[in-house]
């Protein structure tokens, strides 16, 4: 189902800390180290999430998602507080999608953060007090936090999906071009971009809504039924979303018949309806948010953010354009475990899906995927064989208890 892959989440931080003072000789927010004018840093993608290399203070290299739905560097890896500074400022309440309490985090003051040749000093983090998301087992890979809206304050940023790129630029000699696509006006919001011209067809309605460009979300589109006009579509199902701050994410998950942003028209969107019970009542009716639009759209385009000019310029990919949106056709869920997080194991089993056909249990570790030792996949690599095309059959070897057990898949469209 992959639905633990489709929702990362959008943090509202109450009572967070001023920033720390910049002692003398250092730069307040990001800026480029040896006099650059932009900067290049490559990226991973996984499930649809953009994973840049970063160093707090003397750490090795470590893992953040560059979520602009968040207004504070976050690290959710408990274990990374080591390299925070330990003065901590005061406790602090995160309030989260999700349908459980708040969680608690501490504030570390007079950090430094790099990625790439950009660097903030005297820089204020958020720890997580317990990591809730377990950001990794979703993702596949290791990951220590996020970081969206000090960055993008700063810089022009261009995302290239196509060659796993991040270009930074300072804005005062960034220069709009027509090759880098079509401008889409952005308001920014509490520290949050958002996108108004952006119209969703379905079932014979035609709405505008205004949706947050988040690229922490792996999914295409969300969409707050309760706060829109636009009717579900015929046929959803029922799901577990993801995960949000505040726990789990329930809702439905089906097609839009359109959705057009700016001058681009696509169609039979996969969209997430979330539930009024795990997201309705976290979202402040004064920032009229009626949902978001993620990674499984936007890396259809290479995207230029610009904050300080307040548009988005988005130029297709041809390629990624022609492939239509897909969910997951096996009707599982996996986490990865291990030290590398190349052990497998199924965590949920849709009713009457291909997964539970096939006899799959929760608790099962993956050996093999086709011909393939499932520790040489990734969890990007394997969700794309469970996705790619209707009635393929995919082998299956697992471990249950210490057993081998052989087993297939035949993978069936569920929307």
């Amino acid at each position: 189902m992959k639905t633990a892959l489709l929702i990362i989440f959008t943090a509202f931080v109450a009572g967070c800390s001023p920033r720390s003072e910049p002692q003398k000789n250092q730069i307040f927010g990001f800026h480029l180290i040896q006099k650059r004018r932009n900067a290049r840093i490559p990226f991973e993608l996984h499930a649809n999430l953009i994973v840049i290399p970063a160093r707090i203070n003397d750490s090795d290299t470590l893992h953040f998602i560059l979520d602009s739905g968040v207004s504070n560097t976050i690290v959710t890896d408990t274990a990374t507080g080591k390299y925070l500074n330990t003065e901590y400022f005061r406790t602090i309440r995160l309030d989260g999608v999700g349908a459980d309490s708040t969680v608690e985090a501490v504030v570390s003051i007079g950090n430094t953060l790099q990625v790439g040749y950009a660097r903030i000093e005297a820089h204020n983090m958020i720890l997580l007090k317990e990591d809730l998301l377990k950001l990794s087992e979703l993702v596949g890979t290791p990951i220590h936090g996020l970081i969206g809206y000090e960055l993008f304050e700063r810089f022009v940023v261009t995302i290239d999906f196509q060659h796993r790129l991040l270009l930074i630029q300072l804005p005062k000699y960034f220069k709009y071009r027509r090759s880098y696509g079509t401008k889409v006006p952005l308001e920014i919001i509490n520290k949050k971009p958002y996108i108004d011209d952006i119209f969703i067809s379905e079932l014979g309605k035609r709405e505008k809504v205004k949706l947050l460009l988040d690229t922490g979300a792996g999914h295409a589109v969300m969409l707050n039924t309760f706060a829109t006009n636009i009717p579900l579509p015929d046929k959803t199902i029922a799901v577990q979303l993801g995960m949000g701050l505040s726990g789990k994410i329930s809702g439905e998950l089906g097609r839009l018949d359109k959705v057009k942003i700016g001058e681009f028209d696509l169609s039979e969107v996969v969209t997430s309806f979330p539930d009024s019970a795990s997201f309705g009542g976290k979202i402040n009716p004064a920032f009229d948010r009626q949902g978001n639009i993620g990674g499984e759209l936007l890396r259809r385009f290479r995207v230029t953010i610009n904050y300080s000019e307040k548009y988005i310029a988005m130029k297709p990919i041809k390629r990624a354009m022609k492939e239509p949106f897909e969910h997951d056709m096996s009707g599982m869920d996996l986490r990865a475990k291990g030290a590398n997080y190349r052990e497998y194991y199924v965590d949920k089993v849709m009713d009457n899906s291909p997964a539970s056909r096939a006899g799959l249990l929760e608790g099962d570790r993956l050996m093999f995927v086709n011909d393939a030792s499932a520790n040489t996949l990734n969890m990007t690599e394997i969700y794309k064989l469970l996705q790619r095309k209707e009635g393929r059959s995919i082998n299956l070897i697992i471990n249950r208890s210490g057993k081998l057990i052989f087993t297939t898949l035949v993978l069936k469209r569920v929307i």
